[in-house]
């Protein structure tokens, strides 16, 4: 199966040096990035974990960058048959094919070159260049974009539960932006669409955050109509930040308890005490024994002026929804005091070490300082590396390479985190929440 796709969405008009610098990054390194996360977008709506298998399925796909008179088309080799209904290609996972060319060739070339020092400013300027090139940020909107962070791999009666937040969202005329992927990350916006459905609310935004290695672990769900791949996972968690006029919290495992610790370690920062946004955690009745284990972990780690951040709301999705609707009005109001604006906030405070890099690495994972003796801000910069690295070991390809040739991560730091730590984890294993269903978890860290 050979076919040839035209542009659709943000990559519709080029110049001709943009095209050739596109043909010259086709060729390059990145070509594998590029290929894999072009696959994920084609398999979307596969309950996929796993890169490897994904790959190994598909080893005759290739693609290729067409020069045409009036820009470039893409060239798809032997794709999988389920991104096309009778021979023709879906509409949304076209445009999602030129998100990608977008942010993995198109802004590595030109944007990035640019950032590779990344002082504190630039690593913001460059969130900001990425979410404009993706058409993200409207000026003539009003504040009304929801972050849902939680697991891909809850139970259906927690992704039941996403669906009713999500439609009350939706009713309220809220739009919705998540990690893109299966799960929590799909179940708002399903709901959403309903609600703004009911509502006759045309224009509704479900927008997909993701990074390169982590999109062909977890390919894009089929209602997203916004794709962004950010550089890395630190660009990816600023920009949620910067976008959301709230953030609702899902049950989830080590990735929602990394976002959740990135968000309070920001909060945390004294600069930031009089930034609105308003953070929820909620699930169903039969999940909150989960929301006391997390808010166990930040009360014992991060004290009670990191608990009175959130609040949890157990099996209320029309409460949820009333609170992320009053937040969303109180941020109007304030940055309209502040001259901040509206779709990308500009004055809340990321210090550095929320916005570099982590490479997890088994000499990065045993050297992080897992004590109390820093300020609570750092301690939550240290536990979210934890989870991240966690995170990296399950599901991206290279990490968990890594395992295989060298071993288990070795993770030790302060024995009374290090015990809650391995209880968290040790929950998280017994949930399912690790893993997608139906596959036995083998953990890829060792608590010492």
């Amino acid at each position: 199966m050979q076919v040839t796709v035209s542009p659709r969405g943000s990559m519709d008009q080029l110049s001709k040096a943009e095209i050739q610098q596109l043909q010259m990054s086709s060729k390059s390194p990145l070509y594998q990035l590029y290929r894999r996360c072009s696959l994920a977008v084609l398999s979307s709506g596969a309950h996929l974990d796993n890169a490897e298998t994904m790959l190994n399925s598909a080893r005759t796909f290739d693609i290729n960058i067409l020069c045409v008179e009036r820009g470039i088309k893409i060239e798809l080799i032997n794709p999988p048959k389920d991104a096309f209904v009778d021979g023709k290609i879906m509409r949304g996972i076209q445009e999602h094919l030129f998100s990608v060319l977008r942010d993995v060739l198109f802004l590595n070339a030109k944007l990035l070159p640019s950032a590779n020092q990344q002082p504190q400013e630039e690593a913001t300027n460059l969130v900001f260049d990425i979410l404009r090139h993706a058409r993200a940020l409207s000026l003539d909107q009003d504040p009304n974009l929801i972050v849902c962070w939680g697991g891909h791999s809850i139970n259906e009666y927690e992704y039941n539960y996403t669906k009713e937040v999500g439609y009350q969202l939706g009713l309220r005329e809220l739009d919705i932006c998540t990690g893109c992927g299966p799960g929590a990350m799909k179940g708002p916006m399903k709901g959403a669409s309903i609600g703004h459905a009911k509502q006759r609310y045309p224009n509704g935004r479900f927008i997909g955050l993701t990074e390169p290695s982590i999109i062909a672990a977890e390919p894009p769900n089929q209602i997203v109509n916004h794709l962004i791949i950010l550089p890395d996972i630190e660009k990816r968690l600023e920009a949620f930040v910067r976008m959301s006029h709230g953030i609702i919290i899902f049950p989830g495992g080590v990735g929602t308890a990394e976002e959740l610790l990135y968000l309070l370690g920001i909060k945390l920062n004294q600069k930031n005490q009089n930034e609105p946004l308003p953070m929820v955690l909620t699930g169903p009745k039969k999940s909150e024994a989960y929301f006391k284990s997390i808010d166990n972990l930040v009360a014992k780690t991060l004290g009670k002026e990191a608990q009175a951040m959130y609040e949890i709301i157990i099996d209320d999705p029309i409460k949820v929804a009333q609170t992320m609707r009053q937040g969303a009005d109180d941020i109007k109001n304030y940055r309209k005091k502040t001259g901040d604006s509206f779709q990308f906030n500009w004055g809340i405070t990321i210090d550095h070490a929320f916005q570099t890099p982590f490479i997890p690495t088994h000499e990065n994972m045993s050297q992080l300082d897992i004590s109390k003796h820093v300020d609570k801000a750092q301690l939550a910069a240290t536990l979210r590396q934890v989870f991240s690295g966690i995170v990296a070991g399950n599901v991206k390809s290279e990490t968990v390479q890594q395992i295989e040739d060298i071993g288990r991560f070795q993770l030790h730091g302060e024995p009374e985190i290090m015990q809650l730590i391995d209880k968290i984890l040790q929950e998280f294993v017994a949930q399912g929440r690790m893993k997608l269903p139906g596959s036995n978890y083998e953990p890829c860290y060792d608590i010492l």
